[in-house]
């Protein structure tokens, strides 16, 4: 095993060979960013023809295709890398994978929540009552749109069986124990929707109605 010392000599060998590297390179033209070939996390800055590497940091990609105007360092979902496969060793926290980075909170029965990771610490979130953070996206989604959530054990509903010959791909339930919480049933996968004030769901419509028109709600 390596010793620390071993280790940060390694890392600095490695940092003083990428310096050489980005110095031997010549810049397509005398000011902008251009990508590094093998990696998708470092790229040359040119100004006035000298090159200089430049490297993201943590969790972020270089984007090619970012404007001079703007930070080229973004979220690996805003950066197509091609055949940029290659990226530096994550620098991870107690609660982070990466310093940078938005990442899903939970198992698969508690989709609801996500951290982002600034610079190593870990801000946790909160999606809309009955939403999903989806990974591929960085957004909150129905719960059954998101690849890693088991939407049932989430909302703790799974939708009644149809019957055979009269299949429906949108239905709709009021909550057993809240009239104004309803589940949609989109392809028999659940969805909840709230009414809002003095409202309740009514069934006869499969909407949201007076509260006063909805039997059972008072």
């Amino acid at each position: 095993m390596l010793s620390t010392g071993k280790i940060a000599g390694a890392i600095a060998l490695c940092t003083m060979a990428l310096f050489y590297h980005a110095q031997s390179q010549s810049c397509p033209d005398r000011n902008g960013r251009f990508p590094v070939s093998d990696q998708c996390d470092a790229y040359i800055e040119c100004v006035d023809g000298e090159p200089t590497r430049q490297l993201c940091p943590d969790g972020l990609l270089f984007n090619d295709k970012a404007s001079l105007f703007t930070y080229p360092c973004q979220y690996p979902i805003d950066v197509d890398c091609g055949g940029r496969t290659r990226t530096q060793p994550p620098i991870p926290t107690e609660d982070c994978p990466h310093q940078f980075g938005y990442y899903k909170v939970g198992d698969r029965s508690h989709c609801g929540q996500f951290k982002n990771c600034a610079a190593g610490t870990a801000f946790v979130l909160d999606c809309p009552t009955g939403l999903a953070f989806n990974s591929a996206t960085y957004q909150c989604d129905w719960p059954d749109l998101v690849e890693d959530c088991d939407a049932e054990a989430y909302l703790g509903f799974k939708c009644p069986p149809q019957a055979q010959g009269l299949i429906q791909p949108v239905r709709f339930f009021r909550a057993p124990n809240d009239c104004q919480k309803y589940f949609l049933c989109v392809d028999d996968r659940p969805r909840v929707n709230f009414c809002g004030p003095e409202q309740a769901f009514n069934e006869l419509i499969n909407a949201c109605d007076g509260v006063a028109n909805v039997t059972g709600c008072t």
